[in-house]
C-alpha cells in the first residue's frame, strides 16, 4: 500500500535510481502516474506492505519499502527492476548505472561517468566540499542523513588524494 513518506520507518529499505538527465516538466505528471500505478499493483495482496516514493530534483526516483512485516521476494524485486527498465526505455534515460556519479554544481545536479568525475576532481573543478549523492545508501535513515554529503565525507572521498 502506498503511504506518505513520513509514515515509513527509518529502517525501510531504500532504492535510488538516478536519471542520466533531469525529467522534463512535461514528463513529471505522466512519470508519477506510472510510478503510482506500479506501486499500487505491486504486492497489492499484502495490506501490511508499505511503500512510498519521492521524485527528487526531477532526477532521482527513490522508493522506500517497509517490509518489516512481510519480506520482499526475489520475484518482487525483479518486478521493480523490470519496471525501472520500462521507464528507462519510455523516457530514454539511464536509471540503473550505479557507477555514474551525481553531484551538485551550484544549484544544478550533474550526472557524469566516474572517469569524468575523477578528472573534475583532478582539475580542481570540484573540491572535498562539493556535494555528491551517495546512491548506494540502503535505508531511509541513511537517505535522510548520508545521501547528500560533501565528497570528503562520502565513499567518493578516496578520489580526492
Amino acid at each position: 500500500m502506498i503511504v506518505d513518506y513520513t509514515l515509513i520507518p527509518g529502517t525501510a529499505k531504500t532504492w535510488i535510481y538516478p536519471s542520466s538527465r533531469k525529467f522534463y516538466d512535461t514528463e513529471i505528471d505522466d512519470l508519477q502516474e506510472k510510478i503510482t500505478a506500479f506501486l499500487t499493483a505491486w504486492k497489492a495482496n499484502d495490506p501490511n506492505f508499505l511503500v512510498a516514493y519521492k521524485l527528487v530534483y526531477n532526477r532521482f526516483i527513490v522508493f522506500f519499502t517497509d517490509d518489516s512485516n512481510t519480506a520482499l521476494t526475489n520475484q518482487e524485486i525483479d518486478e521493480l527492476v523490470a519496471f525501472i527498465i520500462q521507464l528507462q526505455n519510455e523516457y530514454n534515460v539511464e536509471l540503473l548505472d550505479k557507477m555514474n556519479v551525481c553531484f551538485k554544481q551550484g544549484k544544478y545536479v550533474q550526472y557524469k561517468e566516474l572517469k569524468d568525475f575523477k578528472k573534475l576532481l583532478k582539475d580542481k573543478a570540484l573540491t572535498g566540499k562539493s556535494i555528491v549523492f551517495d546512491n548506494l545508501v540502503t535505508t531511509k535513515e541513511e537517505f535522510e542523513n548520508y545521501w547528500e554529503v560533501p565528497i570528503s565525507e562520502s565513499w567518493y572521498g578516496r578520489f580526492l588524494k
